[in-house]
């Protein structure tokens, strides 16, 4: 029997309820918040969303479990949209095997218990869906790993969309023919990942020592005839067209961006790709310079938010430090950075149907949180406000040591 629950008296209670498609410029402020609201669950799913006394008189609610949230703000679960699961704890590497060999030695089933435990690490924090990227040990066994590892853990708790990030650089045995890399890649690696259903996304970085953008763009052709969805990793260290391209490829993200030039904004702003930016990406690698997100938004841009959590660029998988980062240092309001985490990230993994939103249709993956006005989360840097974590309407963290 599906069980009911009625999550009540939330202080404040951010459905995130507006358009359908990606938010832009001033509906990326629409958070849709319900004073005093409620929500009702039946079988993982929200079936009403409104103000408490509303959601109270309904038949269905009479019997159902109740969830006070009295005080508190409630809103969508966080959406990172750029990150890494799988991996192993690393240690000092040269900067020319930055934990490659390491990784290529770990076992799978080491592998997948470091996925389990940072998967739970990320509930904890208010994560509920994840992108798991590959683009570690750029070969077959181990790019394969990975991948394994990151679907192990999918749905325990957490929803994870997995992208084949390959093509992130040009390995050691490679560097005198990148061409022959990418070539086996493409005609070996891209068909076995469709067969065996590991990846939604496929992703071709850009930057120094990856591919140049006829290359890229040649990959991203081989990746859109096998049906994966299209990532580019661009601009982050230099300005190299990766932006641009993606745009022209209608690629799903372009991410990172921190040396687009105004042009680029521009392209981004017309096109259907969303900028994806990581200001936690930035502080990992000691870079001076943050993507332009301000300029991006008010541009008209799609833009979401996500913590870039990798080893090295960015070792953080806090995504309300990502929410933080994003108002001091890239100029967004509380508002537009929450639904840069939420709903706008939820399209950028292609799940803006199921998560995002707290609104009728969707899975109840939502978050209690310690705080009484959404404004504290960015306002309290590197604190933990989640009091719980529930998924699909099952509580997955509880601050007093509660499961269900």
């Amino acid at each position: 029997m599906e069980e009911t629950i009625v999550v009540r008296g939330a202080r404040q209670l951010l459905t995130l309820r507006g358009p359908a498609g990606p938010r832009r410029g001033l509906a990326l402020r629409e958070i849709g918040i319900i004073p005093d609201g409620a929500l009702l669950i039946r079988g993982g799913i929200i079936r009403e969303a409104g103000p408490t006394r509303r959601i109270e008189k309904l038949a269905v609610a009479r019997h159902a479990r109740e969830i006070n949230a009295a005080g508190r703000v409630v809103m969508p679960g966080f959406v990172d949209c750029c990150s890494m699961v799988a991996f192993p704890h690393f240690r000092e590497e040269p900067d020319d095997d930055p934990g490659v060999n390491l990784l290529r030695a770990t076992s799978a089933s080491r592998l997948a218990h470091r996925a389990a435990a940072l998967a739970a690490g990320m509930a904890r924090h208010g994560t509920t869906s994840v992108e798991a990227k590959s683009g570690i040990a750029l070969d077959r066994a181990g790019e394969m790993k990975m991948l394994r590892a990151a679907a192990s853990v999918a749905g325990k708790p957490l929803d994870i969309v997995s992208t084949y990030f390959g093509a992130r650089a040009v390995p050691p045995e490679f560097q005198r023919d990148p061409e022959r890399y990418l070539a086996w890649i493409c005609g070996d690696i891209l068909p076995l990942i469709r067969r065996r259903k590991l990846a939604t996304f496929v992703e071709v970085s850009c930057e120094k020592g990856a591919f140049n953008l006829d290359q890229a763009r040649r990959y991203l052709h081989q990746a859109r005839h096998l049906r994966f969805g299209l990532k580019v990793h661009a601009d982050q260290t230099s300005a190299n067209g990766g932006a641009r391209l993606a745009a022209e490829m209608e690629a799903r993200t372009a991410e990172q961006l921190n040396w687009i030039t105004q042009s680029d904004v521009r392209h981004l702003a017309s096109s259907s790709t969303i900028a994806v930016v990581t200001a936690g990406g930035s502080l990992g690698i000691g870079l001076d310079r943050i993507a332009p997100a301000r300029a991006l938004v008010d541009a008209g841009a799609a833009v979401a938010l996500a913590s870039g959590f990798s080893p090295g660029p960015c070792v953080t998988y806090n995504m309300q430090v990502a929410v933080s980062l994003a108002c001091r240092q890239m100029k967004l309001t509380p508002a537009e950075a929450i639904c840069a985490a939420t709903v706008n990230a939820a399209h950028a993994i292609g799940r803006a149907d199921q998560v995002g939103s707290l609104v009728e249709g969707r899975q109840a993956d939502l978050l209690l949180l310690n705080a009484a006005d959404y404004r504290e989360i960015p306002y309290y840097f590197g604190v933990n406000h989640v009091h719980k974590t529930l998924k699909r309407g099952v509580t997955i963290f509880d601050e007093d040591g509660t499961r269900r």
